[in-house]
């Protein structure tokens, strides 16, 4: 590919298959088709690329294990999760409607990096530019004879937060509910049996997409970018209160700063709270010059996640921020873990109660406590999420709990959950889902005269 600013994200839509191979598509998977699987692991690893869905594994590593263990056992599988849906985040809707080739080609690269038997592509169907865009290019690819471009299935799943963790992405595209599974899909994947494990790999769009870029230009040139340990490029989403929202293409190592404030456009000294999320504690102003990179904010206890953070300004209450954070998350919880779907409600309802000027003394300790036992058995990541979005709001914002004591929070400076659905590029107006405060708890949306009416449903 010829050279340019971006590893991913081009200005412009790539319109068309002929247009994607003038600007040097193909590439990646014609190195990799001309070399032993074993070393197309190998350049990726050597390249350090890491998923950028929110863990931020080692890519390569998890390539050789699936690898390794689909040849012991006989079957792999190769899926990309395209199930976005982490609040605050927006970047594979772009990535796909502005070069589905690429995450395509990547898909191409890993079946024949691990011996796939089979890819899919699970995406949500409310997704509909980027699932048309996926399928007209799949369409495109396997009719102009790309190999293992007819192997690849593209899957609609539900609006639904667990559609997007790994082991329930799973159960969708087997045609289930968005259940997490016990196991990781690197031991037991899709359709799985007591003789075959069929081990599966996930990553995440933007994973598959630069691991099309390291197949055409080398490990060498990826690392050109970000840093030793967190190399290449990321998509970052800034939100919130700032003036210029909207999602940027960044070395990593990037400071939190210059998204938040110097592309963002908040003013450092308005800042009070930052979520990179829902699944880690609060990050407070003074760590505005963090390396957004996966080792600093790890060494700073925090999490990467997937890049996306919403900003809250010091005119907004903490407490019902967070009302939403865990609202949010006590309706996306599926309920196999009882601590956790009764443990987050419970919160949640107590966080409402503080919003209305209701709350008790008492009732802090009881979240504190909830804090410790809401990741009882849990079988994801969910509830340990919850936890630390409370404990750290306790911990840092303890004024903002005895504020809510004497008097409810004003309505001008309440806020929705951080669940995006629309980003206007030219404005930087960024859309949360104005109808998401009616979901209830069982996954299914309240009518809106019966939500208006309701004092535990409160209209933010």
């Amino acid at each position: 590919m010829p050279e340019s600013s971006y590893q991913l994200l081009p200005d412009e839509p790539v319109r068309s298959l002929d247009d994607y191979v003038a600007m040097g598509g193909g590439a990646g998977l014609e190195r990799a088709l001309a070399m032993d699987p074993d070393d197309v692991i190998a350049e990726i690893r050597r390249a350090g690329l890491r998923g950028r869905g929110g863990a931020g594994f080692p890519t390569g590593i998890k390539w050789r294990g699936v690898a390794d263990a689909g040849r012991d056992d006989g079957t792999a599988y190769v899926v990309c999760n395209a199930a976005e849906g982490e609040p605050g985040t927006y970047k594979d809707r772009p990535l796909m409607v502005r070069n589905p080739y690429q995450l395509l080609e990547g898909m191409m690269i890993a079946l024949v990096a691990m011996g796939g038997r089979y890819g899919y592509i699970a995406t949500k169907e409310r997704f509909t530019a980027a699932f048309t865009r996926l399928v007209e290019a799949r369409d495109e690819m396997a009719e102009a004879g790309w190999k293992r471009a007819g192997e690849i299935d593209i899957v609609g799943g539900p609006d639904e937060y667990l559609f997007g963790e790994e082991k329930a992405l799973l159960e969708v595209i087997e045609g289930k509910l968005p259940m997490p599974r016990l196991v990781p899909p690197f031991q037991i994947g899709l359709w799985a049996n007591t003789t075959n494990p069929n081990p599966t790999c996930v990553n995440n769009v933007e994973t598959m997409s630069h691991a099309t870029w390291i197949l055409a230009r080398g490990a060498d040139a990826f690392r050109q970018h970000g840093t030793e340990e967190s190399p290449g490029t990321m998509l970052f989403t800034v939100s919130g209160d700032v003036d210029n929202g909207g999602f940027y293409e960044l070395p990593m190592g990037t400071s939190l700063r210059t998204l938040v404030c110097d592309i963002g456009g908040a003013r450092a000294e308005d800042v009070q709270a930052i979520w990179s999320g829902v699944s880690g504690p609060v990050i407070t102003p003074d760590l505005l010059d963090l390396p957004m990179d996966f080792e600093s904010f790890r060494e700073a206890g925090l999490g990467l996640g997937s890049g996306g953070f919403v900003v809250y300004d010091r005119s907004r209450c903490m407490v019902q921020v967070t009302s939403q954070l865990i609202r949010f998350l006590a309706n996306e919880s599926c309920g196999q873990c009882n601590a956790c779907k009764l443990g987050n409600l419970y919160m949640g309802e107590v966080l409402d109660r503080f919003v209305r000027g209701q709350g008790q003394q008492s009732d802090i300790a009881g979240l504190r406590k909830r804090t410790e036992v809401v990741t009882d058995q849990n079988r994801c990541f969910l509830p340990v999420g919850s936890a630390l979005v409370m404990r750290s709001v306790l911990e840092t914002f303890p004024e903002a709990f005895e504020a809510r004591l004497a008097a409810p929070t004003p309505e001008e400076v309440k806020v929705r959950a951080p669940k995006i659905v629309d980003v206007d590029e030219e404005t930087g107006e960024v859309v949360f889902d104005p109808e998401y405060e009616r979901k209830r708890p069982d996954w299914s949306y309240a009518p809106r005269e019966q939500f208006d009416a309701a004092s535990a449903w409160p209209a933010y």
